[in-house]
């Protein structure tokens, strides 16, 4: 076809010309993304849940995966894994940098570290501790322990008394 003052475009013609020229720079956007991505490096990280006290594996245990950014605040979203009957747990297709893993599990303390992806495998154990007895760290005017208020007389008789 060419070009020149006989040449006529219909309205058409021109909006469905545009309308295949946005789907192929989109398909192109989408190409190079994936190409981008696969030139990054990814690791492959393995995870091992254990008692801390007999060593023996924590199955279905939540382990959860956040991206860290150079500020130290995670990236929303993320992932949770489950370990198996073993305590053992993977994922694959990591991205080198900081990455936030918090372990959680009934009857045992929440744990909870970043560490630095620069491997392509990464063999992580966490150790997992029994809940610790709670105290309270309050302390009254005079330095000592706060103590429980004492309970205030009743002047009025009760039901099991005879008034005087």
């Amino acid at each position: 076809m060419m070009a020149g003052p006989d040449c006529k475009f219909s309205p058409v013609g021109w909006a469905k010309a545009m309308k295949e020229c946005a789907i192929l720079a989109t398909v192109v956007g989408v190409l190079l993304t994936l190409a981008a991505r696969a030139q990054e490096p990814t690791a492959s990280l393995n995870f091992l849940v254990i008692r801390d006290y007999n060593g023996k594996p924590i199955r279905n245990a939540s382990v959860v995966l956040h991206q860290v950014n150079e500020k130290g605040k995670q990236a929303r979203g993320g992932f949770e894994l489950k370990t198996n009957d073993e305590g053992k747990t993977s994922f694959d297709g990591v991205p080198y940098g900081k990455l936030r893993v918090q372990v959680l599990a009934p009857g045992f303390q929440t744990f909870g570290d970043d560490y630095d992806v620069q491997k392509p495998t990464l063999e992580i154990t966490i150790k997992m501790r029994r809940p610790q007895a709670q105290y309270s760290v309050y302390q009254d005017s005079n330095n000592a322990p706060k103590k429980e208020a004492p309970a205030e007389k009743d002047d009025k008789p009760s039901g099991n008394q005879k008034p005087e």
